[in-house]
């Protein structure tokens, strides 16, 4: 099966190399997705210029693929299955939850000279970071691209309800299933509130799996390209 990557903010597709070379052995085309402002070298990109490179892989893709977001992009998944709910296999959800309709992407941070740069450590201590060295850290920040402020303060428009169709998988790193399930359930996460079917796994890691933990998130992408 393909298996659509896409990143959160500040990544492009490298950060998907190791998840990659584990899922290649399973029997999976890994699509790691450089996204346009967070890798291509623009800073006048927009969300809609994501969510169209988003929809050029899957139309792609020459079956159904899995469609993987993490963290902020997990919203860029959702509009996937919300423009193409016919085409996705599955969504599966990294460390995040689906913006609503009318919603800004992702305006988490300050916006300086049109881009949002990588914020520093502090905001992530605790959960979010405790599985990541020194060296590791350094990295990510180092290769972290400045997101352009046409992305994170783009808005969400969600049209289909045939997204409520498409099969979720809830991949629960620096927070817990038994978590997610309660925002759900007390009416914090609307779009998965009315997703038919939203499965949970659980992955002993921070915000970063693909970086701390690719070989069990590998495993977990695997399980969830199995039948819906």
């Amino acid at each position: 099966m393909d298996i659509l990557l896409i990143g959160g903010l500040w990544l492009d597709g490298s950060v998907w190399g190791d998840v990659a070379s584990a899922l290649e052995p399973l029997g999976h085309r890994p699509v790691p997705l450089t996204l346009p402002g967070q890798g291509d070298g623009s800073v006048s990109a927009t969300l809609d210029d994501q969510v169209a490179a988003v929809l050029a892989a899957v139309d792609a893709a020459p079956g159904r693929p899995l469609v993987v977001g993490h963290s902020a992009a997990c919203a860029l998944a959702w509009l996937a299955a919300d423009r193409r709910p016919e085409r996705l296999a599955k969504v599966v959800l990294i460390g995040g939850f689906p913006t609503g309709d009318g919603q800004p992407y992702a305006d988490f941070f300050e916006v300086s000279d049109g881009v949002m740069p990588f914020p520093g450590w502090e905001p992530f201590e605790g959960p979010d970071s405790v599985d990541l060295d020194d060296t590791a850290r350094r990295e990510l920040a180092a290769a972290a691209i400045p997101v352009p402020a046409g992305v994170a303060k783009g808005v969400v428009r969600l049209t289909d309800e045939r997204r409520f169709d498409v099969p979720v998988v809830v991949v629960c790193p620096e927070f817990t299933a038994a978590q997610a399930q309660e925002w759900i359930s007390a009416g914090d996460v609307p779009e998965l509130a009315r997703a038919k079917h939203v499965d949970f796994a659980d992955i002993d890691s921070g915000h970063w799996p693909m970086v701390t933990r690719p070989a069990d998130l590998a495993r977990i992408l695997d399980t969830a390209a199995g039948p819906a």
